[in-house]
Formats: C-alpha cells, sequence, structure tokens
C-alpha cells in the first residue's frame, strides 16, 4: 500500500478537481427516470464522504463514484501486475479477448458516462428494433472464441487467494480515499449549490407551473 498512498492525496484531488470543471456542463435529462438503481452509486460509502449521498441527483453521483472508480482501478491493476502473477494473467487474457470484438459500445466514454446503462428502459408498448446492449453481445457470441483450458483445483484455490488478496487492497485503498474526500466536503457542496441545486428547482419550478396550468385535465 505505501507506494500507492503517498499519491492517493493528490489523485483525489485530481479527479475532484476535474469534477469540478465538469459539473457546470451538466443538465439535468428529459428522458424518463432511472427504474432500476445504480449498483455504484446506491448506499455508496465514497458519496457519501463527499456529502453526494442525499439529494443530489444520480447523473451528478455517478461522474463522481466513476472518477473515484477509476483511482482505485488504477491502483489495484498496478498491484495485481506487482503481485498477484495468475489473477494478472487472467485479466491480460480477458482485455485481450474483449480488443478482438468488433463492437464495444461503451468503449471510450468519459468517465461521467461508463458504467451507465447503453439503452434507455424500454417502453411496454414501445419495444427497440435493436438496442447497443444487443449489438455488443451479437459482436461478442460471432466472435467464436475457443473456450479457455479449464483450471486444476490447486489453480482454482490460487486464483481465489488473489482475488480475495485485491478485493481487500481495494476496499483499503477505498478506505483511504473516503478520509481524503472529507478534504473537500465544502468545495463540493460549495459547488452543488451554485451548479446542481438552482437546475433542479428550476426544473420543479416548470413541473408546478405544468401542473397548475388552467388546460390540466381535472
Amino acid at each position: 500500500m505505501n507506494r500507492v498512498e503517498g499519491s492517493i492525496e493528490a489523485r483525489v484531488s485530481h479527479e475532484v478537481d476535474r469534477w469540478l470543471g465538469w459539473l457546470p456542463r451538466w443538465r439535468p435529462g428529459t428522458h424518463r427516470a432511472r427504474v432500476r438503481l445504480c449498483t455504484r452509486c446506491f448506499g455508496s460509502p465514497i458519496l457519501a464522504a463527499a456529502g453526494l449521498d442525499v439529494d443530489v441527483p444520480h447523473p451528478v453521483q455517478h461522474a463522481f463514484s466513476m472518477r473515484m472508480k477509476g483511482i482505485i482501478d488504477a491502483a489495484v491493476d498496478d498491484y495485481t501486475a506487482r503481485n498477484l502473477p495468475m489473477l494478472h494473467t487472467e485479466i491480460r487474457l480477458a482485455e485481450e479477448r474483449k480488443a478482438r470484438r468488433p463492437y464495444r459500445a461503451g468503449e471510450g466514454l468519459d468517465p461521467e458516462f461508463r458504467g451507465l446503462d447503453l439503452d434507455p428502459e424500454p417502453a411496454p408498448d414501445q419495444p427497440f428494433l435493436f438496442t447497443l446492449s444487443g449489438l455488443e453481445a451479437d459482436a461478442a457470441a460471432e466472435a467464436n472464441e475457443p473456450a479457455p483450458r479449464p483450471f486444476t483445483f490447486e489453480e482454482k484455490e490460487a486464483l481465489r487467494d488473489e482475488v480475495r488478496l485485491a478485493d481487500e487492497f481495494a476496499k483499503q485503498l477505498g478506505r483511504r480515499i473516503c478520509v481524503e474526500l472529507a478534504q473537500h466536503r465544502d468545495r463540493i457542496g460549495h459547488a452543488v449549490g451554485v451548479y446542481v441545486e438552482p437546475l433542479v428547482e428550476e426544473l420543479l419550478a416548470d413541473l408546478d407551473r405544468e401542473l397548475d396550468a388552467p388546460g390540466w385535465p381535472g
């Protein structure tokens, strides 16, 4: 952990700065609300540490949590490459298989959009002719990748141990990030008050005006 710990403060500060630079460009979406909870954001201790866990629109939360996830992913990748050779090999092989797919819908997205559903929620009476996730699944099926060699019992146990070590490292790093985020809560909260809350209030005011319109049914 020592090799990463010295740079965590700078990495967190840098990603908070980048999120703050993106925030003035955010606008509330006009599409239908999400039906499924985002497992990345719901109950996130990182969002709680940043003060973004209550009364903040999900796209704003998601953009922040994915930037913090990027810090963790990069550090875990480095830790795995240096200390967990079997897991590192399996991850590399999986990435090579993915790279050979002819179509990857989520490739090259900015952090603010990674991890979101590729397609909107379908309406019951309006099925899609095609979906991005469906096209990606079809492309993966057409790749005809050979099945990987099955693991021996000993290899499975060794891989489980390495996965456990990687998970423990990621959790430890997540706790460290939560501690660092406490130093940024004030400027994060100030930015939400300046850029997000007025837009949400305007959206609610527009809704009230529509509901109070004389032509509204009933």
